[in-house]
């Protein structure tokens, strides 16, 4: 009977050298995937700040056209629906002009990203998939609104929280 004894130089691993390999594959991957969120959530946050400075500029137009800013309604809760009225209009420009602000809101050609027309209500929506709040700065009556922070309007995204009011907020004042 032959002894199949394995030279010095076929050694294999051990069960050891295997799960220490293992550990430290595992500790890159864990650290790789935390940076990549990070850096998801940093571009999130770059994408929203250049989203509301574009519906500023675009907000600082209509007012140069209108004379106002669009009015935000009979008390109901500020949203983006007035601002894709004012600022695009189904493609007519539903302003008093009839013009449109910003082409990035044809919700056919939405390469941005930025507008849900599912449920048959368009709504401009921020990179972490919640809708951008619009407030004007003063009330139907042309009083100043007590609880708009902006003397002209207020322009938010709530965050990668979905809450209003919490650091992580991005907005125009």
């Amino acid at each position: 009977m032959k002894n199949h004894r394995l030279s010095p130089k076929a050694r294999a691993f051990t069960l050891i050298e295997l799960l220490v390999v293992i550990t430290i594959i595992v500790i890159l991957a864990g650290l790789s995937m935390g940076g990549y969120s990070y850096v998801t959530r940093k571009q999130a946050e770059s994408q929203a700040a250049i989203q509301i400075s574009l519906l500023s500029k675009a907000l600082e137009e209509y007012k140069l056209d209108n004379g106002e800013f669009p009015k935000t309604g009979d008390g109901n809760p500020p949203s983006s629906k007035v601002l894709y009225d004012a600022l695009y209009g189904n493609g007519l420009g539903n302003n008093p002009i009839g013009k449109i602000y910003l082409a990035e809101l044809d919700p056919v050609n939405n390469r941005q990203g930025w507008i849900d027309n599912s449920g048959g209500n368009v709504r401009i929506i921020d990179p972490f998939g919640n809708e951008y709040i619009y407030r004007r700065g003063v009330d139907a009556i042309g009083n100043l609104d007590p609880a708009a922070k902006n003397p002209d309007f207020d322009l938010a995204s709530k965050g990668k929280d979905s809450k209003i009011g919490t650091p992580d907020d991005i907005d125009n004042y």
